[in-house]
C-alpha cells in the first residue's frame, strides 16, 4: 500500500500532468490586431508639501532639532506609474524615494531623516518615472 503512493506521483509527472483541448469547435479566427495605446496623460503635481509631521505643519523652515520632514504629494495622470521624492541637502543629494501610484487622483508621501548638524538650505523634487522634474520644494533648517 504503501508503494503505491509514489507510483501514482511518478505517473502523473511522468505524464505531464492531465489535460484535455476541445477539438470539437472550428479553430477561432485569428485575433485582430489590438489597438494603439492612447497617449499617457500628462502627470500634474496638484499639491506638494514639506511638512514637520502632517500637513498642517507645513512651512519653509524648521527647527535645527525637526528630527525629520515628510514630502507631502497629490499627483493626478499618473496612475499605474511610479513618481520619486528627490532628497537633497544644498546641492547633495541624500535621498530617492520611489512611489507608486496606484490611480488618479494619488496621494503618496516620503520622509526623511534630518540630522542636527545638516543644517541650512534643503530641497526636494518631485520626479516622474522618467526622471523629469514636476515640482520643486525649497525649505530650511535651523537658520
Amino acid at each position: 500500500m504503501t508503494r503505491i503512493a509514489p507510483i501514482i506521483a511518478l505517473t502523473l509527472l511522468a505524464g505531464g500532468g492531465l489535460a484535455a483541448q476541445d477539438t470539437t469547435k472550428a479553430a477561432a479566427p485569428a485575433a485582430a490586431p489590438a489597438p494603439a495605446a492612447a497617449p499617457a496623460a500628462a502627470v500634474e503635481v496638484t499639491e506638494a508639501v514639506v511638512a514637520k509631521r502632517q500637513p498642517q505643519d507645513t512651512g519653509s523652515t524648521f527647527p535645527v532639532d525637526v528630527g525629520q520632514v515628510v514630502c507631502w504629494t497629490k499627483v493626478s495622470g499618473a496612475g499605474g506609474t511610479s513618481l520619486h521624492h528627490v532628497w537633497f541637502h544644498g546641492d547633495t543629494q541624500v535621498g530617492d524615494v520611489e512611489l507608486q501610484v496606484g490611480g488618479s487622483p494619488w496621494r503618496t508621501w516620503s520622509k526623511k531623516s534630518v540630522p542636527a548638524d545638516w543644517t541650512g538650505a534643503w530641497h526636494v523634487e518631485v520626479r516622474d518615472a522618467a526622471g523629469a522634474v514636476l515640482k520643486r520644494l525649497d525649505f530650511t533648517v535651523g537658520q
